[in-house]
């Protein structure tokens, strides 16, 4: 028997390659000397970017940025093959850059994230992939697209910052300028949000009070964005509210579209098929996934939806340790995942399934290998 063992991170608790390790040593102790392989997944989210390098021996490439408010501040972004790389926008305009008493999506810029990309094409890299979550910004991609080269203009043909204040100051919009590279590279845009970029369930309304917006920033915002929008039609033909996404990590999804070209991607998807999933299940007779807690949002661009399917698709049987099952956990069964198990043994406290979230999880793993062993002698 051959096993695959491909699980999300347990958020704040195990990595991704943790959950590897602890599979591995339980599997050996359950079922003796066994074919085994493991590899790093994530959705397209946070730790992206370290999945995909740890699951394709790539390197981490640093680079001097600017953060969210302007700051000076050092990222990285991964890459591997010839000309293959990885970047999470989150690692040089995400909110967590930003102390709680600042955050205010006014003052955010997504120009880091365009400096990132902008160094990964000074480097030769023409197969970017961009993971837009976790976002403190609400600029509309001003900044990133600015610091590719992109100018907006104010009513006095001055050449706007590109922070969110910006949008209700644009008039016009010169992307003469944009870095030739640009167009010669392919942009996959990793993101499962398909907010647009204007409206009741736009990028303001939707998730701009949680960047530090009040009602009065985010009518404000709502009503630049509204110009922002109106400019990107009147100039470039595009309607933003009609792009599945545009309004992501404060309208950056918009920016990568329409500036860049990019195409908007699934970020499970767009993770798998980096690291070659389908390839990697080859032999495989099952395979082990799982995350922290799994309930009705498991189905919407996880990592276990995915995983599940590819492996269904490939008639290999899938199953799940989590940490702990919500509402709708059952809906994940319809996604290729044949069984749910968790870690957690008795009733406790959150706090102590935290603490000892590692000695649960091989625990957890030996009870659901003996479980598989107890069904292969039936």
């Amino acid at each position: 028997m051959k096993l695959l063992f491909a699980s999300d991170s347990f958020k704040g608790t195990l990595s991704s390659e943790q959950t590897v390790e602890l599979l591995a040593k339980a599997a050996k102790n359950v079922f003796g000397d066994i074919e085994y392989s493991g590899v790093a997944v994530a959705d397209g989210g946070e730790g992206t970017t370290d999945a995909v390098i740890s699951a394709e021996n790539g390197e981490k490439i640093y680079v001097d940025v600017h953060g969210p408010l302007m700051e000076e501040t050092r990222a990285y972004y991964g890459c591997f093959g010839k000309d293959k790389a990885v970047l999470e926008m989150a690692a040089a305009s995400g909110l967590p850059m930003v102390p709680n008493e600042l955050r205010n999506p006014l003052n955010t810029t997504t120009y880091g994230t365009g400096e990132l990309i902008r160094d990964a094409l000074d480097k030769g890299f023409t197969d970017i992939s961009i993971a837009i979550g976790g976002s403190a910004t609400n600029d509309g991609g001003m900044g990133c697209a600015r610091a590719l080269g992109v100018k907006f203009l104010d009513a006095d043909g001055n050449e706007l910052e590109g922070f969110g204040r910006d949008l209700e100051k644009v008039v016009k919009i010169d992307a003469s300028g944009i870095d030739p590279r640009v167009k010669d590279a392919k942009i996959t845009v990793m993101c499962d949000v398909t907010n647009p970029l204007c409206g009741k369930d736009g990028a303001t309304n939707t998730f701009g009070a949680q960047k530090g917006g009040t009602p009065e920033i985010l009518e404000r915002l709502e009503a630049g964005m509204c110009n922002y929008r109106d400019i990107i039609k009147a100039q470039f033909g595009i309607d933003p509210d009609q792009i599945r996404g545009g309004g992501a990590a404060g309208g950056l999804g918009t920016a990568l579209m329409v500036f860049l070209g990019g195409e908007m991607k699934s970020g499970i998807d767009t993770v798998l098929d980096l690291i070659d999933f389908n390839g990697r299940l080859n032999g495989v007779d099952l395979v082990v996934t799982g995350e922290g807690r799994t309930d009705w949002q498991s189905c919407f661009g996880k990592v276990m939806q995915g995983v599940g399917e590819r492996s269904k698709a490939k008639g290999v049987p899938a199953v799940g340790l989590c940490g702990s099952l919500g509402k709708g956990a059952d809906q994940i069964f319809d996604h290729g995942i044949v069984s749910l198990m968790t870690t957690v043994d008795a009733p406790m406290p959150l706090a102590e399934a935290l603490d000892r979230a590692e000695e649960l999880y091989y625990l957890g793993a030996i009870r659901m290998f003996r479980f598989i062993k107890a069904g292969m002698g039936i």
